[in-house]
């Protein structure tokens, strides 16, 4: 049963007329700020920011893959980095750059 505090919206009606309203979802399954922000705006697009806050959703999504999963590696990066393990002996010529980070994991349990 949903309580009184969602049974109301102040300003507009773009959640109130939701099956169940995003923040009600959010507290109740305990999820963090940006993933809450990003279900928020996913689910107001239609009646309220359209594409805007589709690109707002977007950059939640992009804090929380930075977040969790560390910044994303440019192929430069990537190529730099087995150029130097190559050259240490560590890796062959046959090891793709995808392989990389799975290879440095074994090598290195700290990581």
């Amino acid at each position: 049963m949903t309580s009184k505090v969602y049974n109301k919206q102040i300003g507009g009606s773009h959640y109130k007329d939701m099956v169940m309203q995003p923040s009600e979802f959010i507290n109740k399954n305990k999820l963090q700020f940006a993933e809450g922000n990003a279900i928020k705006y996913i689910c107001r697009h239609a009646h309220k920011g359209e594409v805007e806050d589709l690109e707002k959703a977007k950059h939640y999504i992009d804090m929380i893959i930075e977040r969790d999963y560390g910044p994303k590696e440019s192929w430069v990066d990537g190529y730099r980095k087995w150029k130097e393990l190559k050259d240490k002996g560590v890796v062959s010529d046959k090891v793709k750059l995808g392989e990389l980070k799975k290879l440095n994991k074994e090598r290195c349990p700290h990581n």
